[in-house]
C-alpha cells in the first residue's frame, strides 16, 4: 500500500488484517518497523485499538518486541501474571479495558516475542528467522500463522532489503500473509519484493505496470493486481519549494519566521552541523530557551524526556501558546513515525523519497492562524502556504564531483552524489510540487534507470563508488542468509551455526554504546541516570567508533582500572564500555548538548 505520509496507512492495514483474520487466513499480526523509536511509537497506537481483532471473550498478549523494550513504562505496566493486570480488576462488570495487555511467558525473553498474538518491534526480530542465528526457527513458527506488516518498507537498504526479501520467500512458503506499507516506495523495489512473496508460494509475479498513486498492489488477486485509489483530502496538497545554500541567510529566515510567532524546524543531516545550528541560532535570537536541539547522541534517559517534550511543543495535541515562536533543531530523528506538524521546514539535501518525508511534517495537520488544532470537518488550514525550504547548492548541469563540497557532512551520510543531485533537480525544477500527484514522478526521477534526468558525467562516476557498496550489501546479505531449500545443516550456510557466530540484521557504521557514569561523592561511581531499576542502560550513549577511541585514549591509567573495577561489581557492565564523567571529563556531556567530545562544544560548519 503506498500513499502520502499521513493518510492513514496504518488504519488501512488493520482493517485489511481485521480481514484476513476473520476469514481464518491469520491468528495475529507482527508489525516490523526500522527502528525502536519508531516501534514504540507504533506500540502505543496499538495498544488503543488491537482488542478489536478478537472476540471481547478472549484476552490477546501484545508484545513491544526490540532491545531497550523494559524501558518501556507503557509495555511494563501491561505485564500480566494472571489473567488480568491488576489495574483492569477495577473496570465495571461488562466493561471493556483499553490498556494493553501481555502475558509474562512472552515478556521474559525476546526470542519468544513472535509468538505472542500480537507483536510490534524492530524488523529485526523478524529477520532473525531467515538468518543462522540461536532459535531462529522459533521465531518463524511464531510468524506462521501471522500477518506481517512492515511499515517504512523504503527505509531498508541493500542488505536488509535482501534479508526481508527472503523473509518475505519463506513466510509465504507457509501460507502466512504480508502487508507493505510505504510513502515513497521506487517501483524497482517494489517489484523485488513482491516476487520474493511469489517465489515462496511458487508462483509467478504479473508485470507491474500502473503508475498511479496513491496505489494498493495485491497478489494473488482475484482481479487486477493492482488498483489505484484515493488518498485523505486533508493530505492533498501543493507544497512550495524554494531553494536556501547560505546558512547566514537560513538562520535569518529562521529569526523572521520566530519574530512572526511560527515554530520552525531545520532537520540537519549530522549531529556536528546540528549542534553547529543550534548554536549559531540562539546567538542571533538572543535565547537559548526558545531552541531545542534533537540528536541521537544523548543518554537514553536525556533522549525519552527531550522526545517527549518535542512531541508535547509541536505534536498533534500541540496549541499556540506551546508552538509560538519556538525553534527544533533536529537530525533525522524526526524523520518519520513521530508525529509532528512544524508552520515552517527546513532541511539540508537528502535522497528525494527521505526529503517527502520529512515534508510530511510541514503543515501536518490542520491548524488556526495562531497554531490552535482546527477540528471542525471541512475547514482549511488557515496558516500560510505551505513552503519546503532546502538547503542545497543549485543542481547544475556541468557540475563535478564537488558540487557538494559545502555539505561534507551530507555526502558522508548518503554517499551517492548522483542520487543528490537528481533529488535536487527533480524538486528545483519547478516552483513546489502537488501530492499525491507529483510522487510518483518524483521518486521514479531519482531512483528508476529509465529516468530522464541526465546525470552530469563527474557526478555519475562518483556515484559508482556508492553503487558498488550497495552490490557487495546485498551480496554480504546473500551470503549470511539462509537457504531453506538445503535444509537445516551446517553446509547450508558458511557462516554457520556457532555458538559464537553473531550474524548481523544490519549493516551500518561501527558504533559503540557507551555508558555515562559519575562520581558518588564516596570515592566511587554511579549510573549517570537515577533509575530504581534500569540505571545503567538509561545512561547509555551510543556514538561513532572513531569518538569513542578518542575518548578512551584521554583516559588515564588509573581511570580505566577504575572502571574495570566497576564492571566487576556490576554483572550488568560486564561487557560494556564505560566513560567517567568525573571533573576533568564533565564538559565532554550534557543533558542539553549531548555528547560534545573533547572540545566541550560545537564543530565548526563544515
Amino acid at each position: 500500500m503506498e500513499d502520502v505520509t499521513g493518510a492513514g496507512k496504518t488504519e488501512a492495514a488493520m482493517v485489511l488484517v481485521h480481514r484476513l483474520m476473520s476469514a481464518g487466513l491469520a491468528d495475529g499480526l507482527y508489525v516490523g518497523l526500522p527502528t525502536m523509536a519508531t516501534a514504540n511509537a507504533m506500540y502505543a497506537r496499538m495498544a488503543e485499538c488491537y482488542r478489536g481483532l478478537y472476540p471481547k471473550s478472549e484476552l490477546p498478549s501484545l508484545i513491544l518486541a526490540h532491545g531497550a523494550r523494559h524501558l518501556s513504562a507503557e509495555f511494563s505496566d501491561s505485564i500480566g501474571w494472571g489473567i488480568l493486570q491488576p489495574k483492569d480488576r477495577n473496570y465495571a462488570l461488562g466493561e471493556d479495558s483499553a490498556s494493553a495487555y501481555c502475558n509474562a511467558w512472552f515478556a521474559d525473553n525476546r526470542k519468544k516475542a513472535l509468538l505472542a498474538d500480537i507483536g510490534v518491534g524492530t524488523i529485526d526480530q523478524s529477520l532473525l528467522g531467515v538468518l543462522p542465528a540461536r532459535h531462529q526457527s522459533l521465531r518463524l513458527l511464531g510468524l506462521s500463522r501471522k500477518v506481517l506488516l512492515v511499515d517504512e518498507v523504503h527505509a531498508y537498504d541493500p542488505y536488509m532489503k535482501k534479508l526481508l526479501e527472503n523473509l518475505l520467500e519463506m513466510h509465504a512458503s507457509q501460507g502466512g500473509s504480508a502487508v507493505l506499507l510505504s510513502a515513497t516506495l521506487p517501483s524497482a523495489m517494489k517489484s523485488d519484493l513482491l516476487a520474493a512473496y511469489a517465489k515462496g508460494r511458487g508462483e509467478t509475479v504479473p508485470t507491474l505496470t500502473s503508475e498511479a498513486y496513491p496505489l494498493a498492489t495485491q497478489f494473488p488477486a482475484l482481479a487486477e493486481s493492482q488498483c489505484a485509489v484515493a488518498t485523505r483530502p486533508d493530505v492533498a496538497r501543493w507544497v512550495e519549494v524554494r531553494r536556501v545554500n547560505d546558512p547566514d541567510a537560513i538562520l535569518a529566515l529562521i529569526a523572521g519566521a520566530v519574530e512572526n510567532g511560527q515554530c520552525v524546524c531545520w532537520i540537519r543531516n549530522t549531529v556536528d552541523d546540528a549542534r553547529w545550528a543550534c548554536q549559531q541560532l540562539r546567538k542571533v535570537l538572543g535565547s537559548e530557551e526558545i531552541v531545542q536541539l534533537f540528536h541521537s547522541r544523548y543518554a537514553m534517559l536525556d533522549r525519552q524526556r527531550i522526545e517527549a517534550d518535542v512531541l508535547d511543543r509541536f505534536g498533534k495535541g500541540s496549541d499556540g501558546a506551546k508552538r509560538n515562536g519556538r525553534v527544533l533543531i533536529s537530525t533525522q530523528v524526526v524523520e518519520q513515525s513521530l508525529d509532528l506538524d512544524f508552520d515552517v521546514l527546513i532541511s539540508d539535501l537528502a535522497p528525494i523519497d527521505l526529503l517527502l518525508q520529512r515534508a510530511g511534517r510541514l503543515h501536518r495537520h490542520r491548524r488556526d492562524s495562531l497554531g490552535n488544532l482546527i477540528t471542525a470537518q471541512g475547514k482549511a488550514d488557515q496558516r500560510p502556504p505551505a513552503v519546503f525550504y532546502i538547503h542545497s547548492p543549485e543542481p547544475l548541469e556541468d557540475a563535478d564531483e564537488s558540487w557538494l563540497n559545502t555539505q561534507k557532512g551530507t555526502l558522508a551520510v548518503y554517499r551517492d552524489l548522483g542520487q543528490l543531485w537528481r533529488s535536487a533537480k527533480a524538486l528545483f525544477s519547478s516552483d513546489g510540487y502537488r501530492m499525491p500527484d507529483n510522487a510518483r514522478e518524483l521518486i521514479e526521477s531519482v531512483y528508476s534507470p529509465a529516468t530522464t534526468l541526465s546525470t552530469p558525467e563527474s557526478i555519475e562516476e562518483a556515484s559508482y563508488s556508492a553503487d558498488g557498496d550497495r552490490r557487495a550489501a546485498a551480496s554480504m546479505a546473500g551470503f549470511n542468509m539462509l537457504d531453506m531449500a538445503k535444509g537445516y545443516t551446517r553446509s547450508s550456510n558458511d557462516a554457520g551455526w556457532g555458538e559464537e557466530v553473531n550474524v548481523p540484521t544490519r549493516l551500518s557504521d561501527a558504533s559503540v554504546s557507551v555508558v555515562l557514569v559519575k562520581p558518588d561523592g564516596e570515592g566511587g561511581w554511579r549510573a549517570y541516570a537515577e533509575h530504581p531499576y534500569y540505571p545503567w542502560d538509561l545512561s547509555t550513549v551510543t556514538m561513532r567508533e572513531n569518538l569513542w577511541q578518542k575518548a578512551e585514549r584521554a583516559l588515564s591509567p588509573e581511570l580505566v582500572r577504575q572502571m574495570a573495577d566497576l564492571q566487576e561489581q556490576h554483572k550488568p557492565l560486564k561487557w560494556k564500555k564505560l566513560f567517567p564523567l568525573g571533573s576533568e571529563f564533565q564538559q565532554w556531556y550534557n543533558e542539553q548538548q549531548g555528547w560534545m567530545g573533547e572540545q566541550g562544544e560545537c564543530s565548526e560548519f563544515n
